[in-house]
């Protein structure tokens, strides 16, 4: 009442619109949710008969304020309804502190779709990004290995970090996978035998020159691969190679080989 009584307030035509919006029917609120005035859809949002489905159809809409889409998030039915806070998450619209407060309360996909969503923000995809990296200790490793192959560069590297090579293995064929970060994983601690092999026989992988430097600099990189690539490097290189502290006793033995096989000592 106290709402309608404000409205009496007003012009004819506002009035009348604000009217509306607050006592429509379930149909006529349909219409009433086209409005482009963020003041009729305010109006609307404390109609009774309003109900998922209406917001829903309002939540598709990319003209919101930022306004609106918060008082949609303060409504009691966006707290009762998964649909409703996955909608919340999805509209470009939607502030930073909105997104951030209900992304833990979406899945683990439906974080990852927003990242790769046409229309979605850089800061929605980050935040979703954060949120699916903070979950991964928990993640079983049958998601991890859907997440190896659908993820973003940034998702894909976090997995990388963890070192398991069936994990490891499914990344190595998504397209967003980035040299440096594959650099950076064969610099690291969690490297091992089995997955340096994997990158190193890698028809995607196994020719880039920086990639090869960085495996033959791992200690934990099986001889055989110093046989098959130390031919394809320059002297210098391989000199630099040798001075490395990071080498085990076999692998200097095989660089050293490879300079006697030269005329170099």
């Amino acid at each position: 009442m106290e709402d309608i009584a404000k409205i009496a307030t007003l012009g004819p035509n506002l009035s009348h619109s604000l009217y509306r919006a607050l006592t429509a029917d379930k149909d006529e609120l349909r219409q009433v949710l086209q409005s482009s005035s963020m003041e009729v859809l305010h109006a609307a949002l404390k109609n009774p008969a309003l109900d998922e489905a209406h917001l829903l159809a309002l939540l598709e809409r990319r003209d919101l304020s930022e306004e609106l889409l918060k008082s949609v998030y303060g409504l009691p039915a966006v707290g009762e309804s998964h649909k409703l806070k996955v909608a919340v998450v999805r509209n470009p619209c939607t502030p930073g502190p909105v997104t951030l407060a209900l992304l833990p309360h979406l899945y683990l996909f439906e974080l990852v779709a927003i990242c790769s969503l046409p229309g979605a923000t850089p800061d929605q995809k980050v935040a979703a990004e954060r949120a699916v990296i903070q979950r991964l200790p928990a993640i079983p490793l049958g998601n991890k290995l859907t997440l190896a192959r659908r993820g973003t560069s940034s998702i894909i590297e976090a997995l990388l970090q963890e070192g398991d090579p069936q994990v490891i293995d499914a990344c190595l064929t998504n397209p967003r996978l980035k040299e440096s970060a594959i650099f950076r994983f064969l610099s690291s601690a969690r490297a091992g035998a089995e997955t340096i092999s994997m990158i190193a026989r890698h028809p995607r992988w196994k020719t880039r020159p920086n990639l090869i430097t960085a495996l033959l600099r791992n200690q934990k990189t099986p001889v055989v691969w110093y046989t098959l690539f130390l031919p394809s490097l320059n002297t210098a290189e391989i000199r630099n190679l040798l001075a490395s502290h990071r080498l085990s006793q076999t692998q200097k033995v095989a660089v050293e080989e490879e300079l006697k096989r030269r005329g170099q000592r």
